[in-house]
């Protein structure tokens, strides 16, 4: 019998040096996870079926858990099956794929059972660990926006929180902020700027003077309230003057448009988001909650999260302080909500849940296949670690940057760069702040079947699997009297087309059924995200009045999406380019132009896991109807873009200076301006010191030659006095008898001249070195001018340098046919095909 010791059973260790899986059982202490963790890895990693490893020994050691499935693949929660009885795998089986293998869905059944038998026991998991794990938790799945689950009220997210105003102020007005970021990014206002933009300051105040005086709010009151506020002004301004009437009306109506909708009832109708009944039944025993959001819009996505999380922050204020888990937040996919730079209403709550929830023993465990667009400093607060195989080295490199900012010490780069390297499938690296080293691991068999994406048709039959029954519900009426709705407009550029029909349904274009896709191509849906009238003004159609919807029908595209990563060192270097192509009809023996296919970037977090119900489906026909028509074209994709792609590095080779394409050749000039004024003035500085030793050596020179001038000058006046006096005294020896040397007199004479030339001589030589001191001073300044203009021009020197992709930065992130929605219009007795998609 398998012991764990209240740890959660996570899988075995491996031996860092062999990468050979030993016996040891790695065992993670539950309240480590008070500390947060963060999962990492790419599709195919084995991140799922870790993560709900995690989640099953939550389960069976009695902790709560609130889990957000923006993909399908957590559903598979309610999948555990203690017989482990083929009939219990059939229903669950994917009988497309039993058919692709020849096999019917009841051998397809039995093998799967066999393959979760043996694969249990090898992990010394028994039938009696699966049955506990089932009686340990209730699980259920609920479904914001729709009935198929259990619905979601969100009516409770707009009603006054029960801690007290006075006491809770700034956590109530962040609470405030992001509901109505959220709200107003669900009527298609985005971007806002809660400071700057009047929608969200007279909606915030308008909570708060709710709230602050234990109010609540409903929609309905919200709408009538934001025509008529319940005060006078705002700021200094009166009410009328910050936001007029006809202004606030237009915001009401945005408002009222969501409330009137048929398709929004299923959002106030169901349970409310009350977490301490989300985690807990009535009797107390623990709840496994999965929210499934993948049939929403991406508004819808995020307006939901950010009301869970800010839910879950006001239960927990609630709550006394603890130092062990008391529940967990789980998120499959955090890509786009908790963003590096960019600040959606999610982050604000989960980055205050990063924070402050250890102090209430509430884990959040946040996972992503995507490591480059998230915040690692918000993900700082993370103590734990679960890093699993990744797609690229840019995803290597980036994660490896925030592990590094993220560690306070004790990181060694280069470790963790060969440890993550060499990671297969279903091997992690554990980081954990509580443990001395790193850990390498391969996850355990999960106890709950992993079948893959559910879809929504799928949810009343997995719900009805775990037991659960109805659940109380709120409702919200629209009385008579209150505003209409109108349509929002949406773009698409795609052509209609007429399609001649009789009007009953069996003649509506295309089938029923979906077409089976090939082998294992990959599949997605693109979503509606156009109306009707919508769609026919981006078509220059005008639709008659008694034109009708009759439908949606879908339409396959060959879809190719990758990401190349262009990465080099010395050309200071780190881009990443995206290249998209939407190839509508591809030739039928699978020959494709890409370039002639280009489409804007797609996020994939658009795309529908499952098509729109009662959806129509065009015929599949080659070469999407071929699983090796589909891979070959997927390898000439990304032959394609090897051969094709390239980027150009601005460059200037003289003073090593390069750009990317993210510099504009403005501010690369300026770079290359700037050093080469910076070199300039070095060298400039140099060779003027050199003139200088010699200025200076002539100055000296010069200096010493005018004292000499002088001495001599003054030599020269002295000998001319004793010159005179000799001569004087000679004739007077001739008038009085008296004999005087004539030599004397001579020698005075020649001391005299020489004297005389001396001062010519040094006249001569302080003119010499004053002519080559001002040669030398032009000399210089020359070679000044020289060195400028030779920098300028190394300046002025920039080039472009053509750079390719590696094969291996090359990563096909969506490769397979997508469904392109289109809305069938029937006008009289003929049908015309709207395209139903824009890319936003």
């Amino acid at each position: 019998m398998l012991d764990t010791d209240g740890k959660f059973y996570l899988g075995r260790v491996v031996d860092a040096k062999t990468n050979e899986k030993t016996e040891d059982p790695l065992l993670y202490d539950p309240d480590d996870l008070v500390t947060h963790a963060v999962v990492v890895g790419m599709t195919g990693s084995g991140k799922t079926g870790l993560c709900l490893d995690l989640l099953e020994e939550a389960a069976l050691n009695k902790v709560p858990a609130l889990m957000i499935d923006p993909k399908g693949d957590i559903t598979n929660a309610l999948m555990h099956f203690p017989n482990l009885a083929p009939a219990d795998f059939e229903p669950w089986v994917n009988a497309n794929q039993a058919r692709r293998e020849g096999k019917t869905v009841e051998q397809a059944a039995e093998e799967t059972a066999a393959l979760w038998r043996n694969g249990l026991a090898d992990w010394q998991i028994t039938p009696d660990r699966i049955q506990k794990l089932q009686d340990s938790a209730q699980f259920s799945i609920y479904t914001p926006g729709s009935d198929a689950g259990l619905p979601v009220s969100i009516l409770a997210s707009l009603k006054a929180p029960d801690i007290p105003w006075e006491n809770n102020r700034e956590l109530l007005r962040e609470k405030i902020s992001g509901t109505v970021t959220a709200l107003l990014g669900l009527v298609g206002l985005k971007d806002i700027d809660p400071v700057r933009a009047r929608e969200h300051i007279l909606l915030a105040n308008i909570f708060e003077h709710a709230w602050s005086q234990e109010q609540d709010l409903d929609l309905a009151s919200l709408i009538m309230q934001t025509q008529a506020p319940p005060f006078t002004k705002l700021g200094v301004f009166d009410v009328n003057t910050f936001f007029p009437e006809k202004d606030r009306f237009e915001l009401a109506m945005m408002l009222n448009n969501i409330l009137a909708s048929p398709a929004f009832q299923a959002w106030i109708e169901g349970e409310p988001l009350d977490v301490a009944e989300l985690l807990y039944t009535p009797d107390g025993r623990p709840r496994h909650t999965i929210f499934y959001i993948a049939h929403l819009s991406e508004a819808e996505r995020m307006f939901f999260v950010t009301l869970l999380y800010s839910a879950v922050e006001s239960w927990m204020r609630a709550q006394k302080g603890s130092t062990t888990l008391r529940a967990l937040v789980y998120f499959d996919e955090i890509f786009g909500y908790l963003p590096p730079t960019a600040n959606p209403p999610s982050k604000e709550p989960m980055l205050r849940m990063l924070k402050q929830a250890r102090a209430f023993g509430v884990g959040m465990v946040l996972a992503t296949q995507n490591p480059v667009d998230v915040d690692y400093k918000a993900l700082s607060n993370a103590g734990t670690w679960f890093i699993g195989k990744l797609g690229t080295e840019q995803d290597k490199a980036r994660l490896l940057d925030g592990l590094t900012t993220a560690a306070s010490g004790g990181f060694d780069r280069r470790v963790y760069d060969d440890l993550i390297s060499a990671l297969g499938k279903r091997v992690f690296l554990l980081r954990n702040v509580h443990d001395k080293q790193p850990s390498l691991f391969q996850t355990r068999w999960a106890m709950n079947y992993l079948a893959g994406p559910v879809t929504r048709d799928q949810i009343p039959a997995l719900n009805a699997l775990a037991g659960v029954g109805a659940v109380k519900s709120e409702k919200l009426e629209v009385k008579s009297g209150e505003l209409a709705a109108t349509t929002p407009a949406i773009h698409d550029t795609k052509p209609s087309m007429s399609v001649s029909k009789a009007v009953s349904e069996p003649d509506l274009p295309g089938e029923a059924a979906k077409p089976a896709v090939p082998g294992r191509t990959e599949e997605f849906f693109l979503p509606q995200n156009l109306t009707m009238s919508e769609a026919a003004k981006r078509d220059g159609r005008s639709i008659p009045v008694n034109a009708q919807a009759a439908g949606i029908l879908y339409r396959p595209v060959l879809l190719a999406q990758a990401s190349v990563s262009f990465s080099n060192r010395r050309y200071n270097l780190d881009h990443e380019v995206w290249q998209t192509a939407v190839v509508p009809e591809p030739d039928r023996r699978g020959v494709v132009r890409w370039q002639d296919y280009a489409s804007e970037l797609i996020d994939d977090r658009q795309l529908d896991r499952v098509p729109l119900q009662d959806g129509r489906f065009e015929l599949l026909e080659a070469p999407l109807n071929d699983a090796k028509s589909v891979t070959a074209m997927k390898k000439d994709f990304e032959e394609w873009i090897y051969r094709e792609l390239e980027i150009e590095v601005k460059a200037n080779e003289e003073l090593k200076i390069y750009g990317g394409p993210n510099i504009s050749i403005q501010e690369f000039a300026k770079q290359c301006s700037d050093a080469g004024k910076a070199a300039s003035e070095e060298e400039c500085k140099k060779v003027a010191e050199q003139y200088e030793k010699k200025i200076d050596a002539l100055e000296d020179k010069l200096k010493k030659e005018e004292r000499e001038l002088a001495e001599d000058e003054a030599e020269y006046d002295q000998r001319k006095r004793e010159e005179a006096v000799t001569h004087a005294e000679t004739l007077f020896s001739l008038f009085s008898k008296r004999r005087r040397s004539v030599s004397s007199s001579m020698t005075k004479r020649r001391m005299t001249a020489k004297a005389k030339a001396d001062i010519e001589e040094s006249k001569d030589q302080i003119a010499d070195y004053q002519k080559e001191i001002a040669e030398l001073e032009d000399e210089a300044e020359d070679a000044l001018q020289e060195i400028q203009a030779k920098w300028e021009a190394v300046a002025n020197d920039m080039t472009t340098i053509p750079v390719t992709p590696a094969k291996s930065n090359i990563s096909t992130r969506l490769f397979g046919v997508a469904w392109l929605p289109h809305h069938i219009v029937q006008i009289d007795d003929d049908f015309i095909l709207l395209p139903g998609y824009s890319p936003k």
